[in-house]
């Protein structure tokens, strides 16, 4: 990236063309269908600012059935569509319906309340899920919070409030047993660990293959991490994946609503320890690199350490392993975004492969051992 590049603009994605109108349609006769009986649907948009990957429609609905009216405020979650070159190659529409209900029935993590599950794509052109609507805010990916907005407006001691309750989200869920059984859809054959690392190896090859080049950054980093493989990983448990407090919707400083269970896994605690301080580490860089304070109070690596230690009675193992495994995987996410951006015209093949990483700098710093946290 150069020093003069917006950094909210290489976090940009085109949004789907899907046309809100026929959507309406389609969702009126499907909830009609649904719920027994003749059923509303309005106010039908989508989110200017959101995840990665799926596709979110918002809508109101309103339906009368044995002579009681229903009327509610509802979230569609859905795979994108092929022709918006998407992050990841498969979209799980079961599996994180079946996680969250599983998380909401054993815990007492803020899940939104599920409504259904459609499996048959013919009414959408892919499998979706339907939720209620929580109100809340998040922190920002695009602009990136440690730029402006409320989190970066808050004192210190609301921060702390958001962080200490991403860590207890994060505790909640790890401490869920019986994840095989409760989620089987997650288990498999090995170490949660090892399907993971081999998930990731599958997907790098993939998210390039339009490119058909290889990031020498990227091997580097997955023999790095063969090379220092923990050896005792400790024991694995459900981990949330994409955790974060972007993904959170907060009343306040309280969590309203926990999202985005896409990359849900059976896999030590430490693996959502690391991509939750990475994470923030790399919006944080983008911010030092501008010359602006951004937010270094925020999720400081010790501070994130001791909290979770204190919640979940657990000692942290492996971290540099778990940051440095955090750096690669989301070099994956943005050597996919750039491939993206390439493909709309939005962006130009680098000079330099290791330029297809957009925290190239941060993660040969991670694996060399001279990445400065303080």
């Amino acid at each position: 990236m150069s020093e003069d590049q917006d950094p909210a603009a290489q976090m940009s994605l085109t949004v789907s063309d899907r046309d809100l109108d026929e959507l309406a349609g389609t969702l009126t006769r499907w909830l009609t269908d649904k719920v027994g009986a003749e059923a509303t649907v309005s106010n039908l948009t989508k989110p200017s600012a959101g995840g990665m990957s799926s596709t979110t429609i918002l809508f109101d609905a309103e339906w009368t059935a044995a002579g009681s009216t229903e009327q509610g405020s509802f979230v569609i979650r859905m795979a994108p569509e092929d022709s918006s070159f998407p992050v990841f190659e498969s979209y799980d529409l079961a599996m994180q319906y079946q996680v969250m209900t599983g998380v909401g029935a054993t815990s007492e993590v803020a899940v939104p309340p599920l409504r259904w599950l459609e499996l048959d794509e013919s009414v959408f052109g892919s499998p979706f899920l339907v939720m209620e609507r929580v109100e809340g805010r998040a922190p920002s990916d695009n602009p990136p919070y440690v730029f402006f907005g409320w989190l970066f407006d808050a004192t210190a001691a609301e921060r702390a409030l958001i962080a200490d309750a991403t860590i207890e989200v994060i505790a909640r869920v790890h401490a869920i047993d019986e994840v095989a059984q409760r989620f089987p859809l997650l288990d498999g054959e090995g170490t949660g660990l090892r399907r993971h690392f081999q998930a990731q190896r599958a997907w790098y090859k993939w998210a390039l293959t339009d490119h058909d080049v290889e990031v020498p950054l990227i091997e580097r980093t997955f023999d790095w991490l063969e090379a220092n493989w923990p050896a005792d990983p400790g024991p694995e448990v459900l981990n949330w994946g994409d955790a974060r407090p972007g993904n959170i919707l907060f009343d306040g400083f309280a969590p309203a609503a926990v999202l985005d269970w896409e990359m849900a896994t059976i896999a030590p605690r430490e693996l959502d320890l690391g991509w939750t301080i990475f994470i923030h580490r790399f919006f944080q860089d983008i911010a030092t690199r501008f010359d602006q304070p951004g937010l270094a109070d925020f999720l400081r690596r010790n501070a994130v350490v001791a909290k979770y230690e204190e919640l979940s009675g657990h000692s942290v193992r492996n971290l540099d392993f778990y940051i440095v495994y955090a750096a690669l995987r989301h070099a994956i996410v943005m050597a996919r975004i750039k491939c993206r951006m390439i493909h709309f015209g939005e962006d130009t093949v680098p000079a330099e492969l290791d330029d297809y990483v957009m925290h190239r700098l941060s993660l040969e710093a991670l694996l060399d051992g001279t990445y400065e946290w303080d």
